[in-house]
């Protein structure tokens, strides 16, 4: 398949070009700096040349959009907010005017959009959307907003040859430098991997081997449109979620973090406490119905499958360090 991946450069971006590529797709990355093979430079807000390549292509995933893990300062949310929904809006404009627009587009979300909640998990069909929960911050009403104007976007983009599919995805781990599992193992190694706030919120997560394979059954299963969760079915409390990758790592403590500990904490890594915070109880309603087998549905084995591949990347950048090394000696 040809297949574009706006905002193909982060994290997720890498995740999906390694695995298609290596399956064998024509995947083109679009990116406001464009440095090797297979990336066109794009503004992700106005229409270009850019567009050139969606037209005649099989499969569209936009996963643009300005990082969360920053400060939610007024300015950055809405630099969240702009560049998510003009991603959005600018994409469904390329396609709408496409000759031979691709059969589908899946567009990015977040599990984000659902309410902070315990008592019961959110699935597709019963989940409650957040943004009047009572007891939380008000400045996170503007995340859930996000998320409803970022899908809605790619639900009013005229487009009624391409099926549309919104990924209201968990965060997605993987050991690559700079993802989440590699900023939460390096807390665990630390000692730091404690609960925070008691850690009674609920992590939704989802493994990158699953990602991707649910990726490529969304694509194939043309009976599937409109929202769909991206999480495991196996959500736990934070605490829970720390004691295992602990456990995997072989970390037997884990110093726990007050409240405001864990602003401070925050501030530090210029993240927000939304992240740590929110209790996201997310899960996939309707990809089980489909039929989606997970390969990690709880976290402690999928914990020590992150972890094992972790140590193998940091293995092998140290034996490339020492043969540089000797080479240049």
């Amino acid at each position: 398949m040809k297949v574009v991946l706006p905002g193909g450069t982060g994290q997720v971006g890498t995740i999906l070009d390694r695995a298609l590529t290596a399956a064998g797709h024509e995947v083109t990355v679009l990116t406001r700096h464009p440095a090797r093979e297979r990336q066109v430079g794009w503004d992700g807000g106005t229409l270009g040349r850019w567009a050139e390549v969606i037209d005649g292509s099989d499969v569209v995933i936009n996963l643009a959009g300005r990082s969360v893990s920053c400060r939610y300062t007024a300015e950055n949310l809405r630099d969240m907010m702009e560049s998510r929904v003009d991603s959005a809006r600018v994409v469904g404009e390329a396609i709408a005017a496409a000759a031979r627009p691709p059969r589908v587009w899946l567009q990015m979300s977040t599990a984000t959009i659902y309410a902070h909640r315990f008592d019961a998990a959110n699935d597709e069909a019963t989940g409650v959307i957040g943004g009047s929960e009572t007891g939380v911050p008000d400045y996170w009403a503007f995340s859930v907003d996000i998320a409803r104007n970022w899908e809605r976007a790619q639900a009013e983009a005229p487009a009624p040859a391409t099926r549309k599919v919104a990924l209201r995805s968990a965060m997605v781990m993987s050991p690559d430098r700079g993802g989440v599992f590699d900023v939460l193992l390096g807390l665990a190694r630390l000692g730091l991997g404690g609960p925070v706030a008691g850690g009674a919120q609920y992590v939704s997560w989802i493994h990158d081997e699953d990602f991707v394979r649910a990726v490529e059954f969304l694509v194939e299963r043309e009976d599937i449109e409109g929202p769909v969760n991206l999480a495991s079915p196996g959500p736990i409390p934070q605490r829970d979620f720390m004691r295992a990758l602990r456990a995997a790592r072989g970390v037997p403590v884990g110093l726990p973090a007050t409240r405001w500990m864990a602003e401070l904490g925050a501030l530090a890594l210029r993240s927000d406490t939304e992240l740590l915070l929110k209790s996201r109880r997310v899960v996939p309603g309707r990809l089980l119905e489909a039929g989606f087998d997970f390969a990690y549905r709880e976290w402690p084995p999928a914990a020590l499958d992150l972890v094992r591949r972790s140590r193998s990347l940091r293995t092998g950048r140290r034996g490339r360090t020492g043969a540089a090394a000797g080479q240049q000696a």
